[in-house]
């Protein structure tokens, strides 16, 4: 059968897409971020605000490949229908406990109405995690090779629009209108978008699996021997891990130490603001992509990223503050797309899925292991002995004065960690050989004849062929 080949309307098709998906994240994010704010504000309390905020990674670390092996059995238009329908479903019981259960029982952290509210919030934002597995491999069908790292930083440009709308709009709900009504505007946001999903027709849209592929449950052991086929592969993960390893840190400080200094309604201005980064950043990589060595670029942002992190808060200054986000999250989209683009050249489309799936859970563990290292470590031990007198006197040199200096010395010390393993990374085999890899995996240059061009055909179709040589039938 003659090879599926990404078009001219494959590509619209993937920024209808991408818009689809981008309503999604704004609305899940959305009540996400509100859920931290009022919990914050509420309570006053690091340690849940760490809790929640790594609950929420670790469901994604241990959801990611059943997500994606539910991406690579079935059309990713169906994915996504699916998981914005289980996150109506979530919004909309939170949404009845929060009519039928008063408050401050909501709040209460020794009881047991707290937890059940929030996890039913963070399944409603979790499964959202499919959708952007689905996202990912869409970009292989849609989307010619030479534009991968170009639509991925697309990708970045609108995440980086989601989290404006959500980090200012989130902080006015909850200062101005409430909880209630912050759940409500989650919950239509939610019904739009599965409403113009449904619309959508992606007819390259086909499932084509191996002849010995029959898993359809966590599969793990697709997932690692699709990670281990590819020389280098295992090492592009961690590496990307090196960024989520700060990003604990952050989940379980950024907003206590923001809230500390700012209004909720002012810092999520700030947050909607400093997000501007992910927009430049994207349409910085959608401009100019990652040059010839993405994972080259990916092990130096992650560098620029530890001395940014040690940096922004030696001071309790909010401009400081502010620009030292705003620059890292420039980064971010330079990041995900590197590891992105990788994985989109040189795995099989027929097991993308289940390699997002892992790359994510294995990255996104690293961040609730330190959120919940961190949370009870900086407001039981670290905070309290740096607002002490001596504390305060140690670090005055190094970290200025103010009531944040613990939090400020929790993020220089993540952040030399962060630089100092990137820097090792440049020195291991592995980081040589997942480069070598992506240089084989690129397809041949127009011209080098009519086998070269067949072979290409025959490695990226989304279409028929499975590795058995038998045709596989389309779902």
């Amino acid at each position: 059968m003659t090879a599926t080949k990404p078009t001219t309307s494959g590509e619209r098709t993937f920024l209808h897409v991408l818009a689809n998906t981008a309503l999604a994240n704004i609305t899940t994010s959305f009540l996400w971020f509100a859920l931290t704010f009022w919990v914050y504000l509420e309570t006053r309390s690091v340690l849940a605000t760490g809790i929640i905020g790594g609950a929420y990674m670790l469901f994604v670390a241990f959801s990611s490949m059943l997500f994606g092996s539910i991406v690579d059995h079935h059309r990713k238009l169906r994915v996504m229908l699916l998981s914005g329908s289980i996150t109506l479903t979530a919004f909309a019981l939170a949404g009845a406990m929060y009519l039928l259960l008063p408050e401050p029982a909501l709040l209460d952290l020794t009881q047991p109405w707290f937890w059940l509210f929030t996890t039913i919030i963070l399944a409603g934002a979790v499964v959202e995690h499919m959708r952007n597995i689905a996202l990912s491999t869409t970009v292989t069908i849609l989307v010619p090779d030479e534009r991968h790292a170009n639509a991925n930083g697309m990708v970045g440009t609108v995440q980086g629009l989601a989290f404006i709308i959500t980090s200012v709009f989130s902080g006015l709900a909850i200062g101005q209108l409430g909880m209630g009504w912050t759940i409500a505007i989650a919950i239509a946001l939610t019904t739009v978008s599965l409403g113009h999903l449904a619309t959508l027709r992606m007819p390259q849209d086909i499932v084509a699996l191996d002849a010995d592929d029959t898993a359809r449950g966590i599969d793990l052991r697709g997932s690692i021997r699709a990670v281990l086929a590819i020389g280098g592969l295992f090492a592009l993960i961690i590496f990307s891990t090196f960024n989520n390893l700060i990003g604990g840190l952050y989940m379980a400080l950024m907003d206590p130490y923001g809230l500390e200094i700012f209004s909720v309604e002012m810092w999520g201005l700030v947050l909607g603001v400093t997000a501007t980064g992910f927009i430049i950043g994207g349409l910085a990589i959608a401009r100019f992509g990652l040059g010839k060595r993405p994972i080259r670029t990916l092990l130096l942002v992650v560098i620029a990223m530890g001395v940014l992190g040690a940096l922004f808060a030696v001071r309790e200054q909010w401009w400081l503050y502010a620009g030292g986000i705003w620059l890292y999250m420039c980064l971010i989209p330079a990041a995900e797309a590197a590891e992105q683009t990788v994985i989109q050249r040189v795995v099989p489309l027929s097991r993308q899925g289940r390699v997002f799936g892992f790359a994510m859970a294995f990255e996104s563990a690293a961040a609730p292991i330190t959120a919940f290292l961190i949370a009870p470590i900086a407001e039981f031990w670290v905070i309290p002995w740096a607002r002490s007198g001596e504390g305060s006197a140690t670090l005055e040199p190094w970290l200025g004065t103010g009531s944040t200096r613990g939090i400020a010395l929790v993020f220089v010390i993540g952040g030399a960690i962060m630089v100092l393993a990137a820097m090792l990374a440049f020195l291991t085999r592995s980081y040589h050989r997942i480069s070598a890899s992506y240089d084989a995996s690129a397809p041949p240059v127009a011209g080098e004849g009519e086998d070269a061009a067949d072979a290409d055909a025959g490695q990226s179709s989304v279409g028929s062929v499975s590795e058995g040589g038998s045709e596989a039938e389309p779902r």
